[in-house]
């Protein structure tokens, strides 16, 4: 079983059990993780902004011209910057690392 380690916007890195198929945002979830997810998974949001370390982001799968769209309204976007509900868990992502941003902005709330 794959493994993503989270790391909070304090620091604090919590490794856990990722399954196959599932995304970063229903990893999380699944395990009690600070991310909103405010839209569900339906790329309405970019509330499950997440930070892919530099040594995995070009192991993921190319992000969409939606998905880009959606980051241009994330707060504290980087370079390596990726929703969560778009990456999906892999074998090949086995120790993917991602952190969180310190913020977030919920268009659905504004």
């Amino acid at each position: 079983m794959p493994r993503i380690t989270f790391v909070a916007a304090d620091g604090t890195r919590l490794e856990v059990n990722a399954a196959l198929g599932d995304s970063v945002l229903d990893v999380a979830r699944e395990h009690d993780i600070a991310i909103e997810g405010a839209c569900e998974g339906s790329m309405a949001c970019s509330t499950c902004h997440v930070i892919v370390d530099k040594k995995w982001y070009r192991k993921l799968e190319q992000s969409s011209e939606d998905e880009e769209d959606m980051l241009d309204l994330a707060f504290g976007l980087t370079r390596t910057s990726r929703l969560g509900c778009q990456i999906e868990i892999t074998e090949e992502l086995d120790g993917l690392v991602v952190a969180l941003p310190k913020e977030t902005r919920n268009m659905l709330l504004d």
